[in-house]
């Protein structure tokens, strides 16, 4: 420990001068100035997204940061988006950053989510577009769907009938059902749910993967906390086993009893022929990809829509006059109708270029 001490400051000079000097050789985009060491961690505060608006009015559409060690560049244009996403420059900004928690959580970054650019990448994302989300399987998953939004508006009619609501946990609860129930079969919130145990720890593990997912360590951009971080490495360690032994548990079930017309069951009979390609870890990665990236995003995306619709009456009016003219009164609208409400899918289209 002494020895760690002695050293300590000679390792903090280094690192300083590494932050003030070598970023020099590359051609960045401006941004503010960062401290030694910390960077500019020390000007990141929420809500984010209005502190990079005013870094944009200030330096422009694409400016840089320093994270601790790691650089970061943002860009708030969208012609620059597709000129980074397209072409050659579409390769090299695949990869994503290695943090502590995906190490664990996502099977030492192998999932589709984590895994660098590569065979194995490209194999997964096959298997996702063919596999799990071709036109096909999601059709398939019409009724399970139509299921969670009437229940949903079975809820609202009954429970907050002329009072506010709060949209934002009953959303949640439709885009984890949806998620989860193509997946596995199973239904973990709102009424009704598959097995209150099993859905009670499964939403712990979520919320706790959540909590520590992204930017919530600092070692992962300071190293040199690393060496007093092994608390939290051991947190996030006892995460991923907990919630593998969650996963292989649905599918050890799912084997055993034969449940047909899910995910899980889809992947499993593709194990049979190819057991090598579909090992338990890939199935459980994709499981576990499916189940946390596509859930809160929905949620988050459908409150930002309802907001939006809100806030614009006129828009609300001439979406609402487009169904009655298009479905009437006498049924829901479904999935299909979309294609003749051109109306509400330019309102679909702007809300997703607004986010």
């Amino acid at each position: 420990m002494d020895y760690i001490l002695l050293l300590l400051p000679l390792v903090l000079f280094l690192l300083a001068y590494k932050f003030l000097f070598s970023s020099k050789s590359f051609n960045l985009p401006p941004g503010p100035t960062p401290f030694p060491i910390v960077g500019n961690l020390h000007l990141v505060k929420p809500p984010v997204h209005r502190l990079f608006r005013r870094f944009a009015d200030k330096y422009g559409d694409i400016f840089s940061l320093r994270y601790g060690s790691r650089q970061v560049v943002v860009i708030s244009s969208l012609p620059l988006v597709r000129e980074c996403f397209t072409g050659q420059n579409d390769v090299i900004l695949t990869n994503r950053p290695h943090f502590l928690t995906a190490k664990y959580v996502a099977y030492d970054y192998t999932t589709v989510g984590t895994a660098a650019y590569g065979d194995h990448w490209r194999n997964l994302r096959r298997i996702c577009s063919l596999e799990i989300l071709s036109s096909n399987r999601l059709t398939g998953f019409l009724s399970v769907r139509k299921d969670e939004i009437r229940r949903l508006l079975t809820k609202l009619s009954r429970d907050y009938n002329g009072q506010v609501v709060e949209l934002e946990p009953l959303l949640a609860d439709l885009t984890f059902n949806n998620i989860v129930r193509m997946v596995t079969g199973r239904r973990y919130y709102g009424d009704q749910v598959h097995n209150k145990e099993e859905a009670n720890l499964f939403k712990k593990l979520v919320t706790q993967i959540n909590d520590n997912s992204g930017a919530s360590h600092p070692g992962d951009y300071l190293p040199i906390l690393k060496v007093f971080g092994h608390g939290y490495e051991k947190k996030v360690k006892a995460l991923g086993e907990a919630m593998d032994t969650f996963l292989q548990r649905l599918l050890d079930d799912c084997r055993r009893d034969g449940e047909s017309n899910t995910m899980l069951s889809h992947l499993l009979s593709l194990q049979v022929d190819q057991p090598k390609y579909y090992s338990d870890v890939i199935i459980k990665g994709l499981m576990l990809s499916m189940m946390l990236a596509g859930t809160d995003t929905a949620a988050v995306t459908l409150e930002w829509a309802m907001a939006s619709l809100l806030k614009s009456p006129e828009v609300l009016k001439k979406a609402k006059a487009e169904i009655d003219d298009k479905i009437g009164h006498e049924r829901l609208v479904d999935e299909p109708d979309i294609l003749n409400l051109p109306y509400l899918q330019n309102i679909v289209s702007q809300i997703l270029i607004l986010i």
